[in-house]
């Protein structure tokens, strides 16, 4: 029998279908086209898997709610196939939290309790903020099951950098700055690097990853469009407005901020370049210019980024069934712009 669970860090609200295992993902936010528009009048909505939310109760009385003072939730589904106990788990959370690691431990008593205790094997994974929570927990993950379980980590969209902007200033730092001082997250960081590191530097995955003890999956663009729109380029650094077109397509970028935009690159791989030797460890980085990549257009399809013919969904499930070694930097990408 195969007990397997898979649980997402995710900031929306969100249904997913089964692919090869693994899932696909579509937000139901106001921007999302119809099921028509989307499948097309053939496709039955029939084929579209809704998984219902599941409230978690005992979350109030142990202070675990969210800025409205409603409880977390999350979507589970516990599988197909004869002899199959495979569950699919996505947690909600707001986007702004002060009680986050309450609603965290809340959530996971919660389901080992309904039978994630005995999963042989489990995957945290998360994309974008989740990314940077699946890094941030998943050590704390890993120690809830017992040792036989195989525990493995995926992030996706995750790895923001504390990336000097193009006026020369840190953007990225001061807003990380301003959430770990109101949030109060930094009895919550991982204490090998708060031991030496202020908290605001162990809220970037690049002080981090080298410690992480459990294997761990970094999905990222090297040229990730969220971080260059509001990290290296954002607006507020760029008031003449010479960025606009750059940051939202790099084939109108000028010689010299496709410098810039290959020193951001560069300095990601410098990031992983240590974390990628250990063999328990993988990576997957494209040169799109996108963010998250484990979402409908990019993980499986047909035209899905690939190296070597292998998609980003090949890649990550033979990393994570230990069939191959997965160690990709790949300089090119199918799609230039994937939404």
């Amino acid at each position: 029998m195969v007990n397997f669970f898979w649980v997402g860090i995710v900031p929306a609200l969100v249904f997913r279908t089964w692919v090869d295992g693994f899932v696909e993902e579509k937000s139901l936010d106001a921007t999302v086209p119809s099921l028509l528009e989307t499948y097309g009048s053939s496709k039955s909505a029939n084929d579209i898997l809704m998984v219902e939310i599941t409230l978690v109760e005992g979350a109030a009385a142990q202070g675990a709610v969210c800025l409205d003072g409603t409880v977390p939730a999350y979507h589970l589904h516990r599988g197909y196939g004869s002899g199959v106990n495979s569950w699919l788990i996505d947690l909600q959370e707001a986007q702004l939290q002060f009680r986050g690691q309450r609603i965290w431990l809340s959530a996971m008593d919660d389901l080992m309790s309904k039978g994630m205790r005995n999963a042989n094997q489990a995957l945290l994974s998360g994309c974008s903020a989740g990314g940077l929570s699946s890094i941030l927990h998943c050590d704390e993950f890993r120690s809830l099951f017992p040792t036989t379980t195989k525990v493995k980590c995926l992030s996706d969209a995750g790895f923001f950098l504390d990336a000097v902007d193009v006026s020369g200033g840190r953007t990225l730092r001061d807003y990380y700055s301003g959430v770990v001082s109101l949030q109060g997250v930094q009895e919550n960081l991982p204490r090998f690097c708060t031991s030496h590191l202020d908290p605001t530097s162990c809220f970037f995955p690049e002080n981090l990853i080298a410690n992480i003890t459990t294997p761990l999956f970094i999905l990222n663009a090297a040229y990730d469009s969220w971080q260059i729109y509001n990290s290296l380029a954002p607006p507020s650094a760029d008031p003449r407005g010479e960025w606009n077109s750059c940051r939202l397509n790099l084939a109108s970028c000028s010689a010299s901020q496709m410098q810039i935009l290959q020193g951001f690159r560069n300095q990601m791989l410098n990031a992983v370049k240590q974390f990628s030797v250990s063999n328990q460890t993988g990576m997957f980085i494209n040169s799109c210019f996108a963010h998250c990549q484990t979402g409908q257009s990019a993980w499986s399809a047909h035209d899905s980024p690939a190296v070597g013919n292998k998609t980003i969904a090949e890649a990550v499930g033979d990393w994570y069934f230990d069939r191959a070694e997965v160690k990709v930097v790949d300089e090119t990408c199918r799609h230039l712009v994937l939404e």
